[in-house]
């Protein structure tokens, strides 16, 4: 069976802001990955219970996804009880994906066992995905030969323009967009808060929340063939 492990922060604020994991980008790839066959563990870095933003379940952004897994007693469950990122066999997972929400700029950003985990991933050429803000954590990761994970990779994130939207652009610790840049990345961005998913060999980016379902099919499609 295919192993997907859903990462999720265990931050509850950011410099002051009330935060955590941006729903809509857990339950979406958690339902594609289990209507797959997928066995999908939920972790996060301190494991337990997962902290959720609460304007994630907003009107606006509560999609169907949102509300089939709020209803679903197993996805709760899971999300109460999530797997400390120290307790997994990285050597046995087949994907690795980061969720997003700001929560993740806290305890995805400068993580030693998460950097371990998505190095080990990637050089056992499995994939390694990551959605919205997720990818900050791919900035700490490197290759085998020592050069940037991201180096010379076609690759998105939440954009620098989408933080200013926000305004929490002094809030995040730095600019995904720009950062990958210094680290040579080929970054590409769809308009603010319009889906955009890149895939290179075994890396998957999705920019935001917009994106969770494409961002998911893509790495559905990588683990299909």
């Amino acid at each position: 069976m295919v192993r997907v492990v859903l990462v999720c922060t265990s931050a509850s604020e950011l410099n002051g802001h009330p935060t955590g994991l941006w729903l809509e980008e857990c339950a979406t790839p958690y339902y594609a990955f289990l209507e797959k066959g997928y066995e999908v563990i939920l972790a996060s870095p301190a494991g337990g219970a997962v902290p959720i933003d609460e304007n994630s379940l907003g009107d606006e952004y509560f999609t169907d996804a949102c509300k089939k897994f709020m209803h679903d007693a197993a996805a709760v469950a899971a999300l109460c009880h999530t797997k400390k990122l120290d307790d997994i066999d990285w050597k046995s997972v087949d994907a690795l994906y980061l969720a997003g929400g700001h929560g993740a700029c806290v305890d995805f950003a400068d993580n030693p066992t998460l950097k371990s985990a998505i190095e080990t991933v990637y050089a056992a050429d499995k994939v390694v995905a990551a959605d919205c803000h997720g990818p900050i954590a791919f900035a700490q990761c490197k290759k085998s030969d020592g050069t940037p994970l991201v180096q010379g990779k076609l690759v998105t994130a939440y954009s620098d323009s989408e933080e200013y939207a926000m305004q929490l652009q002094d809030a995040v610790p730095f600019l995904i967009e720009s950062r990958f840049k210094e680290l040579g990345a080929k970054f590409e961005k769809a308009e603010d808060f319009h889906s955009r998913a890149c895939t290179d060999n075994n890396i998957v980016t999705g920019q935001n929340p917009q994106s969770s379902s494409a961002c998911a099919a893509a790495v559905i499609d990588i683990l299909s063939h």
